[in-house]
């Protein structure tokens, strides 16, 4: 293997490693990671608003959906590579879905966290990932920068 590949390989384990003792350090692992996700999503299905708009998306690809998730948390965890996904190009044209599901979508995630997380470690790090997430989603999907457009605020 050549030298840099090494390196890059060494690097990655190491980055690897950090998280997985900075996960134990605050109780998540892969059964964590799974009930988190079981849990928030099955109260995002009962939820009023938010419900709807994930169905219409997802009827008949939850199970797909859940294992999707998993992985997804499971990679920004342990930094793991596990996901490959496009979260942006997966939200663009989802019906309904406004900014305003956003902190609604937040709260669900932090009450699921206040109920289930190992510690208040763990419920800080989740909960600062989900709102730098919700940010990202939000600008990507909707924002638009002619907004900030000295000129137009000033009409």
């Amino acid at each position: 293997m050549h030298p840099d590949l090494n390196a890059r390989a060494a690097h990655s384990a190491a980055i690897r490693e950090r998280a997985a003792a900075e996960m134990k350090a605050i109780g998540v692992d892969e059964a964590f990671i799974s009930k988190l996700v079981n849990t928030f999503y099955g109260r995002v299905l009962a939820h009023p608003e938010l419900g709807p708009v994930f169905d219409a998306r997802l009827a008949g690809r939850w199970p797909q959906h859940m294992e999707k998730m998993k992985a997804f948390w499971s990679s920004v965890a342990f930094r793991s590579g596990a996901y490959g996904g496009k979260p942006v190009q997966a939200h663009l044209g989802v019906a309904n879905m406004t900014p305003d599901l956003f902190p609604q979508w937040l709260s669900l995630f932090a009450d699921t966290l206040d109920d289930i997380a190992p510690s208040e470690e763990a419920k800080a790090w989740f909960m600062a990932t989900a709102e730098r997430i919700a940010r990202s989603l939000t600008l990507s999907l909707f924002y638009n920068p002619a907004l900030d457009d000295p000129a137009l605020r000033r009409s």
